[in-house]
């Protein structure tokens, strides 16, 4: 039997005068706080007493969803509601659930950023009894991850891997977001998410995942439902002659899941993350892909979504930008699109489109000078490159270094470890870098309760080694920023790991990733 603590009244919690309204039930339904001076993250705080969830899992699942921006209570593409993004779609129902457990009037939980937050509150508390958490699991973030997961919606494990570990991130990395309704801040901290069922799925875009594109090397591969787009075999079929620029009106993980759901009636070729640019194709090129709202523009574009929301800016991110345009200027090479704004267009331009994407904060000089060319300036996605321990010629370890495929969150087939001693022993990776110039340097490595807290990562930079501190036994799973430093051009060793550490466990040294920036 669960026991549950007491509960103060929720015209307390949630702050405000009530309105109090009477739902189909015939039970009270609460709708939500008039307009006062609450701050939302007052309304986290409370949230998060009233249903006993972690304050701040709360705040980086409403960021990673809306960046705490609830869009005057419009709908996303997927029917998501609020900063929560709590949805109503015949296959992910966070709404509905949220009228029935928090108590909440709908229209409310659509439109006031308390009760928004509210509702998230206790659909997840509710996922957490269902689940079978006790009090001090609750207190514990890391046992959400698959609570979280299942929030997302996603029956894809990948994309609901790639969902949580979205969260997650921004619990390792902390945030600080200014809103409206004043600024919330999440504070740094070492996260170990137990990911159970997820653990030995591949993330998307990893070695791992095995599924790339076959029409553009730099995108991962995840099917659209084929009840959401026509097969082709363009060009024979049709000929292809735009590229239509879209704004999701969601997150990057959350159109992924749309996407496969066959009640969605819409994909796109493209999507790409605002974090980094990284770019997932959903539909074929050869295949036409219901994205235009117009059947002639369907069967002779390519569609790009781009994550993000058209009435805040801050989605629209340089890297984003780059990789958008790196990838257009490819179709427009491939498939002879001149590249022009007669060809490149958005959305709203399409005859007879109802849609405003990608809207006035999208930078068409900006784009079409990244996709012409015509910028002058070093692109920052311009180049990078990854070495792994097994790359052939760019990997160099003592014999002390010892390979392993215990840990499902690899890069690539394996890994080297080696235990921690008072002398350096550095296995180096061997990168060509084309120029001087500034680079950001990323570490890739299982992270594996035991493994080493104080891993030192050295770069020789031009002024010259730095050493960067990792802690192994968490993060795992995913590119990790080292730092960004100036390295100098030239085919050396670049970047090591040494097992000159204080702390106890396994050193790993497993991939490693420079991009210029």
């Amino acid at each position: 039997m669960t026991v549950r603590r007491p509960t103060r009244r929720v015209s307390q919690l949630l702050g405000g005068a009530m309105i109090l309204t009477i739902g189909l039930t015939g039970q009270p339904a609460q709708a939500a706080p008039q307009p006062s001076a609450e701050t939302l993250a007052a309304a986290f705080d409370r949230a998060a007493v009233r249903s006993d969830v972690p304050r701040d899992l709360l705040a980086a699942l409403g960021y990673a969803e809306t960046r705490l921006d609830g869009h005057h209570g419009e709908p996303s593409a997927s029917g998501g509601y609020g900063i929560m993004h709590l949805t109503s779609n015949p296959k992910v129902r966070t709404l509905d659930e949220a009228v029935s457990r928090a108590r909440l009037d709908r229209t409310a939980l659509r439109t006031s950023d308390a009760a928004n937050v509210a509702g998230a509150a206790a659909v997840l508390r509710s996922y957490a009894d269902q689940a079978g958490l006790s009090e001090a699991q609750r207190d514990d973030v890391n046992q959400w991850y698959g609570l979280i997961a299942r929030y997302g919606g996603s029956s894809d494990k990948a994309t609901a891997r790639l969902y949580a570990d979205a969260v997650y991130e921004l619990l390792g990395t902390g945030f600080q977001a200014a809103t409206a309704a004043g600024q919330v801040t999440v504070a740094p901290r070492p996260v170990a998410p137990q990911r159970g069922e997820y653990a030995n799925v591949a993330p998307l875009g990893s070695a791992d995942m095995g599924t790339q594109s076959t029409d553009y090397g730099p995108a991962a591969w995840v099917a659209a439902s084929t009840s959401n787009y026509t097969a082709s075999s363009r060009e024979s079929a049709y000929p292809i002659n735009y590229v239509v620029i879209h704004t999701m009106q969601g997150s990057y993980a959350g159109s992924i899941s749309w996407f496969q759901n066959p009640a969605a009636g819409a994909s796109a070729h493209y999507l790409l993350r605002s974090s980094d640019g990284a770019v997932t194709q959903m539909v074929r090129d050869k295949d036409i892909a219901w994205h235009a709202g117009n059947w002639t523009y369907n069967t002779q574009s390519i569609g790009i979504e781009h994550e993000g929301y058209v009435d805040n800016a801050s989605w629209y991110t340089d890297a984003m930008y780059r990789a958008s345009a790196t990838l257009t200027r490819f179709l427009c090479d491939k498939y002879g699109i001149p590249k022009s704004r007669n060809n490149i267009i958005g959305h709203n331009q399409v005859p007879g489109a109802t849609h405003t994407d990608p809207g006035p904060n999208w930078n068409w000089t900006r784009y079409m000078e990244l996709v012409t060319g015509g910028d002058t300036t070093p692109p920052p996605t311009s180049w990078s490159t990854i070495v792994d321990n097994s790359t052939s010629g760019r990997f160099t370890a003592s014999a002390n270094w010892a390979t392993s495929t215990y840990s499902a969150q690899r890069y690539g087939a394996d890994y080297r470890y080696a235990n921690p001693v008072s002398s350096s022993d550095v296995a180096w990776y061997k990168v060509n870098i084309p120029a001087t110039a500034t680079y950001r340097v990323e570490a890739w490595y299982p992270g594996v309760a035991g493994y080493n807290t104080s891993t030192p990562y050295v770069v020789a930079t031009s002024s010259g080694n730095q050493t960067v501190n990792v802690n192994q036994s968490t993060n795992g799973g995913g590119w990790r920023s080292l730092g960004t430093f100036t390295l100098t051009a030239g085919d050396a060793n670049k970047v090591g790991v040494s097992r000159w550490s204080g702390s106890t466990g396994y050193v790993i040294a497993d991939a490693i990733r420079v991009t210029r920036v």
